[in-house]
């Protein structure tokens, strides 16, 4: 399996504009729009439980809306987007599905893949948001000790969290969250698929609420 190792930085809302040339510009569009393609075509393909699967999820399971995002815990990009979500998902409560897929960059973050089976383990006891809060805010701590403790401080039973990170079916669901990814042609965090629309890293809030704005709408015409 590929192992991704791109992070995506927000756009920067003052950035001037870099010139670039019609070719380029052709080119990025006719890339985007391949994979575009390529996104439809594998959610064309999957039926709705088995695209989430046993993934955390918050908001209404039959939402017309679903939003997924590939995400690692050790990409500090990804902290910036968890933040935006956590804002985003509380004016959606109703009307939107949203799901944390693992995409552990494992190629540049040496923590990637154990802060996600901690992660997982965590989900195993119905805790996996708390902790993934916890781990995106204090980032910089990420490490065994750092997994331990925040266990502890959640309350996890301790025996059944080791047990859980250190299981063959916790590398085993990580696997095929960033095999999805890979699929849908991902190669760096965060990325996000609302439906069937890719929406890199660093798109401002405004883009994900209009998004919803005209699935909506478009849900509603006759």
């Amino acid at each position: 399996m590929a192992e991704p190792s791109q992070e995506i930085a927000p756009a920067a809302a003052d950035e001037a504009p870099q010139p670039s040339d019609a070719a380029t510009e052709q080119a990025d569009r006719a890339e985007f729009e391949a994979q575009m393609a390529q996104v439809k075509s594998v959610i064309d393909s999957m039926d709705r439980p088995e695209l989430i699967g046993t993934s955390p999820t918050k908001g209404p399971l039959d939402a017309k809306i679903v939003l997924i995002k590939f995400s690692d815990f050790q990409c500090p990009y990804c902290a910036i987007a968890a933040a935006d979500m956590k804002s985003f998902t509380k004016g959606h409560t109703d009307d939107v599905l949203y799901v944390y897929k693992q995409f552990p960059l494992t190629r540049i973050h040496d923590q990637a893949m154990p802060a996600a089976k901690a992660a997982w383990a965590a989900a195993q006891q119905n805790q996996f948001w708390l902790y993934h809060d916890g781990l995106f805010a204090y980032q910089d701590q990420l490490g065994e000790a750092y997994y331990v403790f925040l266990a502890e401080q959640i309350g996890l039973d301790m025996e059944q969290f080791e047990r859980d990170r250190n299981s063959p079916e916790a590398e085993a669901a990580i696997n095929k969250d960033i095999a999805l990814g890979e699929a849908f042609g991902i190669r760096g965090t965060p990325t996000f698929i609302m439906n069937e629309l890719l929406i890199p890293g660093g798109a401002p809030l405004t883009f994900f609420e209009e998004a919803v704005r005209q699935f909506k709408a478009s849900a509603d015409a006759p």
